[in-house]
Order: C-alpha cells, then structure tokens, then sequence
C-alpha cells in the first residue's frame, strides 16, 4: 500500500522520513506567515512594472505644456490632475518611479557593496586596520546624514549621478557596522578554522568563505535600504540639489507644489503618496526578509 511517509528501522528504532514539501507549498506557507511583507512585495513588483513600462503607461509626455488647463482637478483625461503648467500629474509621478527606482537601485549596490568589503575586512583582521576603519565610521556616523549628502550634492552639482553617488556613500558607514558585527561572530566558526589550516590565503578566506555566508545580511540591508535611498532622492531633489528640472521627480514635484500659488493640493499629494507608498513596500519587504533569514524563525516555516 502507497503511503506519504516511508517508514524504516535503525539499531531498532523506527523512523519516519517525511517527503519534502513541493516548492509552491513551501511559497505559501512563507506568504502565510509573512503577509505584509507579501503585500510590500506587491507594491515593489508593481512600482518596477510602471518605471519599466512607463512610457507606455504615462498617457502624456512628461513635460507636455498642452496636455491640459493648468492646475485641473482629477478627471478622467488627467487622473491626478495637472500642475500649475498644465502638465499632467499622472504622467510625472509614473516616469517619477523609473527615476527613483534608478536612483535606489545604483546608490544601494554601491553603497552595500563597498561596506560589505569594509565590514568584513574590518571584522575579520582586526587590531590597527579594525581601529581605523571604525574611526572613520564613527567619524561618519556623527555627521548628520542630511547634512553630508547636501555637502556632496552642492559640491558635484545636481544631476541623477551626484545624486547616486550621494546616497550611496552615505549609508556605507552604518552598513559597514552592521557587517563588521557579524563577520566577528564568523571568523572564529570551524569552516574559517578549517580553511586556514588547509593554508588558505587571507583573501581567499575573506571572499569565498566568509563573504557568501553575508550574503542572506545583505539581502536585508539592501532590501529596507532601497525605502531609505527612494526617500533621500526624495529629499534632495524637494530641497533642489537632486535631479534637476525639468526632469520628472517626487520630490521637485513636492517641493514646487507647495511653493505655488494658490496652492493646489492634488501636485503634491500624489507625489507624496508615491513617496510613503513605495518606502512602506521596501519596509515591509525588508521586515518579512529578515524574519525568513533569521535562524531562529526558520524552523516556522
């Protein structure tokens, strides 16, 4: 008789070997036990399906004076309305997300993979190169964060590059501390051990084997980090250092919205909501990552 489980003896006990769960019920039971972070990442997959088809989606062109009165309510013709211009809402805050999604996307690979390397060779070697790189990490860490990414977008000028480069130096600092504590928990496991006594070099031991067992941490910076980088775009370019007009932005929308007069509120809101949508999506994103990589929660699922 067929049955699901197949049963075996060993020194006289009886065992039970359980079939392993196929791939989509092991996918449902995540989802199950994450669901905002299923939500989240809903709205990440949708924001990247609207920047990779936006000019396919946005019904006018970005800077289209005569696509409408300016300063309409939401119709059917313009469904967020038009800025004081006459150029549709709808259309900026679509090409806005292939603008913000570029801009994370870039910053964040640059910023996680310097501090990645900081951080594990910090970790991992110790003594004079540790006190140093620490040092300057502390050093960083006490700027205000705001402060030293208006600095380097005053200095380099505003372009979607200084803005990239901006963001992305700016969170190699806190990265690098999160990486260096864990690669100290690391280094002294039997794998680094095993493979100093089969006369591994330095180097070797660092990227080969310490580095993917990093893998799943930086998966979880990177993720909740993309929210981070989306809202510093955001900032800047709000306060006029980021991307330059009449280039389509969040926060230039934001920012020239609330200086326009008589104010219309609908310029801003859907921008803002764009804004706190796509950073709650990575948040959560972030979260339910954490919660699957993590040891202790794994057994759950």
């Amino acid at each position: 008789m067929a049955t699901n489980e197949a049963i075996g003896r060993l020194g006289g006990m009886e065992l039970t070997l359980r079939p392993r769960r196929h791939w989509a019920r092991r996918l449902l039971g995540v989802i199950r036990q994450n669901p905002l972070g299923f939500i989240g990442l809903l709205i990440i997959l949708g924001l990247a399906a609207v920047a990779a088809f936006a000019p396919f989606i946005a019904p006018y062109d970005v800077g289209d004076f005569r696509s409408g009165t300016p300063r309409e309510d939401p119709s059917w013709s313009h469904l967020f309305g038009t800025d004081q211009l006459g150029r549709d809402v709808f259309s900026r805050v679509v090409f806005g997300a292939r603008i913000s999604m570029t801009v994370a996307f870039f910053a964040v690979i640059l910023g996680t993979g310097i501090a990645m390397v900081l951080g594990i060779v910090s970790g991992y070697l110790g003594g004079m190169v540790d006190n140093g790189i620490q040092r300057g990490v502390d050093t960083v860490i006490a700027f205000p964060q705001l402060l030293l990414l208006l600095i380097l977008a005053q200095v380099l000028g505003p372009s979607m590059e200084t803005v990239i480069l901006a963001v992305g130096l700016g969170v190699i600092a806190p990265i690098t501390r999160i990486v260096r504590g864990a690669v100290l928990s690391e280094r002294n496991n039997q794998y680094v051990e095993a493979a100093r006594a089969l006369g591994a070099s330095t180097p070797r031991i660092l990227f080969v084997h310490i580095a993917p067992n990093m893998a799943a941490l930086a998966i979880i910076i990177a993720s909740t980090l993309f929210g981070v980088a989306i809202l510093a775009e955001a900032s800047l370019s709000f306060l006029g250092l980021g991307i330059p007009i009449p280039n389509p932005s969040w926060g230039t929308d934001v920012s020239l919205a609330r200086t326009a007069r008589p104010l219309h509120i609908w310029w801003a809101l859907f921008p803002g909501l764009a804004i706190t949508v796509t950073v709650l999506g990575f948040n959560l994103l972030g979260d339910a990552l954490r919660d699957i990589f993590d040891p202790r929660l794994r057994g759950r699922l």
